[in-house]
């Protein structure tokens, strides 16, 4: 998918209304005040020395941030905002985290994030474990960030 189809299926997310319940959509998941689109993602396994999965992980994480800009000149700087500290709160706190939040924290270590018209977009490289693809997601959603 190019640069042009990422920010139109990001364009498209913002106009797309929420669904009532938790499910697959087209290009990813959804929820009740969120939709998470994976724009990408990267080829196969990583059983090699390490070297690919590196590669990998850089080349999605510039695909993120030459996205952000783009979406810096619409909407000016992002924030950047860590994850690890609401998977933290969950495990060891028990403390509820609401969605989308709870379940990107335990795949995404941080997003670029901006607040338009009421609702936040955020960026990040979801990677689930190191034999696991990469995927470069889009996140529209009106839950605040915990």
């Amino acid at each position: 998918m190019s640069t042009a189809q990422h920010l139109a299926e990001i364009d498209l997310l913002l106009a797309r209304a929420f669904p009532a319940e938790v499910g697959r959509s087209a290009r990813g998941f959804a929820g009740p005040g969120y939709h998470v689109a994976e724009l990408a993602e990267s080829d196969g396994f990583w059983e090699d020395d390490g070297s690919r999965w590196t590669e990998a992980e850089e080349q999605f994480e510039a695909e993120r941030d030459g996205l952000s800009q783009l979406l810096t000149a619409r909407w000016g700087k992002p924030d950047e905002f860590a994850l690890y500290s609401l998977l933290h709160r969950m495990v060891d706190g028990g403390e509820e985290i609401p969605e989308p939040w709870a379940d990107l924290s335990s795949h995404v270590p941080n997003l670029h994030l901006w607040r338009v018209d009421g609702r936040w977009i955020a960026l990040g490289v979801s990677q689930w474990d190191k034999e696991l693809p990469f995927q470069l997601l889009a996140v529209v959603t009106e839950v605040d960030p915990p």
